[in-house]
């Protein structure tokens, strides 16, 4: 029997039309822009199309060395921040999600209380420089390294395994280590897609951290040159100065180098996808 459509079901459709073109429209508008001439922002024609189609912010931004050498250091940080801080948030998360573990939960009250008080910013710091780790590869990945309400929710979902499954690997002769690396982490796929999103984004857009913590340039990473180059392009006025042939438009080059920050990031979400909401719904709902 065919389903019906009442007024909720196209309520709620509107209503969602209307979020995707909210989320979208500043993206499509950002791409019109930057990739329009200079005279048609000028004049406010750019609207959802480019006009006078061309690259030229773009070639600005990719003729300047400084962005390849920021995307390196950008993906270094992502690559090894995540791998630590899944490693880290993982054995953490399953050591507490067992009630027979030695004070338990005094441990994971004082990991909830820092959700809500911190040190603050100069106390870390000092912490991170009595440590050696200012203006080091390290001093990006380990301050940071586990999330407290991703170990939370990490802890959830590995509550939320079959006892039985633990219990055969013990029976096998398996360790708890054994039993962690050889039966919980391969079931625990959906979880680590989900978390590791989250330490990866977080990475990538991290900003105050290298600001803080970095003092070389041949370390900084995409967001901080990308900062640069925008305050080098601000002017007065609807356009700047003339870079070979290229005419900078302040708009236009702000809009470049966000699509250029951004857009990577956004294109490994439809490769995890499926993995993703499994994991977010999983990970809240067991337990």
């Amino acid at each position: 029997m065919k389903q019906r459509w009442n007024w909720f079901d196209a309520l709620n459709t509107l209503v969602l039309f209307g979020v995707v073109a909210a989320c979208l429209y500043p993206f499509i508008y950002m791409l019109a822009v930057s990739l329009s001439d200079s005279a048609a922002i000028a004049q406010g024609k750019v609207w959802l199309w480019p006009h006078g189609f061309n690259f030229d912010m773009y070639q600005y931004v990719f003729e300047d060395g400084r962005v390849l050498k920021g995307y390196k250091n950008t993906l270094i940080y992502v690559t090894l921040g995540t791998a630590i801080s899944l490693i880290v948030t993982a054995l953490g998360a399953y050591a507490l999600s067992k009630n027979k573990m030695v004070l338990c939960k005094p441990v994971l009250l004082m990991i909830v209380f820092t959700m809500f008080f911190s040190g603050g910013m100069i106390p870390t710091f000092l912490v991170v420089k009595e440590l050696g780790l200012v203006n080091t590869v390290w001093g990006m990945v380990l301050p940071g390294a586990v999330g407290t309400w991703n170990l939370l929710i990490m802890r959830t979902f590995f509550m939320g395994m079959p006892q039985e499954l633990e219990e055969s690997g013990k029976i096998d002769g398996l360790s708890e280590i054994g039993i962690f690396f050889r039966i919980v982490l391969p079931l625990s796929k959906p979880v680590l897609a989900t978390i590791g999103l989250y330490y990866a984004v977080g990475m990538w857009n991290n900003f105050m951290g290298p600001l803080l913590y970095l003092r070389s340039a041949d370390l900084q990473p995409l967001q901080v040159i990308l900062r640069n180059i925008v305050l080098s392009g601000q002017f007065t006025g609807s356009e700047g100065p003339v870079v070979g042939d290229i005419v900078i438009v302040e708009d236009a080059l702000k809009f470049a180098t966000i699509m250029v920050s951004t857009l990577p990031i956004l294109m490994v979400y439809p490769f995890i996808q499926k993995y993703f909401v499994k994991g977010a719904l999983i990970g809240s709902v067991k337990g």
